[in-house]
Parts: structure tokens; sequence; C-alpha cells
């Protein structure tokens, strides 16, 4: 029997630090929700504004799996692994901070914000070695095509991480249907709608709404007007 729950743009957590303006969809910093804190292994799922030439200082993470990907602007980053890079809009970066690790995260420019959504999940194996990748994506793959850029297997399309589970970036025309079957039985559903309005089995997403949905093998996407939206498959036991 399919389960679902929405999370509509206005029910999220929200902080403005001036430099920072952060949405929350689940129970992170100053914003507790007992009914948010994580859906399976998804734990953060950030909606991030960083002003120009503003960030993060160096701060530990460990034993979680962080994705980020930058929907606007550029993030320069820095970590105690040695990498230096920028992450750009059409990147997607993943970092295994496993045993430990110390990083830092600005907007390099001094003319315009950057925009990004930082994505935790738990790993399925504890006290990796700590690891770094950044890719750039193929945008003409997301339209109208369900995208892949995250996998368990480092032989796979996009980036990897210790866990079973697949991230897709897509941009549909309206009218675009597609269904998506899931990579792993017992796995859920979490569609973030980036922008537009779409239709997930029967459930409608305005912009930053999300559905998570599971007890289900396969998923049917329409988009009602042209839109962008991120699909992760997670497993829902942790």
């Amino acid at each position: 029997m399919m389960k679902t729950i929405l999370h509509t743009a206005d029910s999220r957590g929200h902080a403005n630090h001036g430099w920072l303006n952060a949405y929350h969809s689940f129970s992170f910093a100053n914003w507790y929700n007992p009914d948010r804190v994580q859906f399976g292994a998804l734990r953060v799922l950030n909606d991030d504004t960083i002003a120009a030439g503003m960030g993060f200082g160096t701060h530990p993470h460990d034993n979680m799996e962080i994705i980020t990907i930058p929907l606007e602007g550029d993030l320069a980053h820095k970590d105690s692994m040695g990498n230096a890079s920028t992450v750009k809009s059409g990147d997607v970066q993943v970092m295994s901070a496993g045993t430990g690790i110390f990083h830092s995260e600005f907007n390099p420019n001094d003319d315009q914000h950057t925009k990004l959504f930082q994505i935790w999940l738990f790993p399925n194996k504890r006290n990796v070695s700590p690891r770094y990748q950044q890719i750039t994506l193929n945008k003409t793959d997301q339209k109208n095509n369900f995208s892949q850029i995250l996998s368990p297997n480092p032989e796979d399309e996009g980036v990897w991480i210790h866990q079973d589970a697949w991230f897709y970036l897509s941009e549909f025309d309206a009218g675009t249907t597609k269904k998506l079957t899931l990579k792993k039985v017992g796995n859920g559903f979490y569609i973030m709608n980036i922008e537009g309005k779409i239709n997930v089995n029967g459930q409608s997403l305005d912009k930053r709404d999300a559905l998570g949905i599971w007890e289900i093998e396969q998923i049917e996407i329409t988009a009602s007007t042209d839109a962008r939206f991120l699909i992760m498959e997670i497993p829902m036991n942790v």
C-alpha cells in the first residue's frame, strides 16, 4: 500500500542570518520538528542562499555522506584532505566524511549570491576513509529525462556514495510524463520540486514542495508547466 508524506515549501524551517538565508526540510540547527527529523536515510536537505563574499568557516563532519548541488552561482570549497576547488552551478559534489573531515564553503563572488541544496545521508558503513568527488553534469541529459547524478557504484553515472541511493536531476517541458522504477526493493523516493509545477502519482507539487513516497515500486511524474526537480531514491530502513 503506497504511503506518502507531503512537505510543502512553507512548512520548512527557516533561518535568515543575513549572509545566509536557509530553508530546512528536516530538523537542523535551531529548528527542530519531531515529525521532520529524517526520511529514511535522508537526514538533511537544506535550501541555502549565501550572500556575495560570505560563507561557512572551517567546521567538522563525520560519518555522513554530504552532497552539494549548486543551483545558481559558485561555491569555493577547501577541506582537510587537501582539496580546494570551486563548485559551480551544473556541478555536483560529494564528501564521505567517514572518520572525520574539516571543510569550509564560501561564495567567492562579490557581485552575486549562491543558491544550493546541501543534502546529508546516513552512510551504510561507518568510519570509512574520507573521500571527495566533484563532477560537471551534462545538462542536456536532464531534458525530459531522469538523468542519474548519484549512485552507490563508482563505475556508474554521476558521483557515488556509501549508501544504496540514486539521485536524478530532470528538466521537463510542460506536458511531459515519465515513469521511474526503484533500483532497490524497499527503498523510497523523495522528490524536491525545484521550479515550476509537477504532479507525482496524483499529488501536485509547486516550487520547492517535496513529496516522500514509499511502499511503491514506481512513480509517474507529469510536468504541469516547464519544471525542474530532484528525485532521491533512498533506503527507508537505517
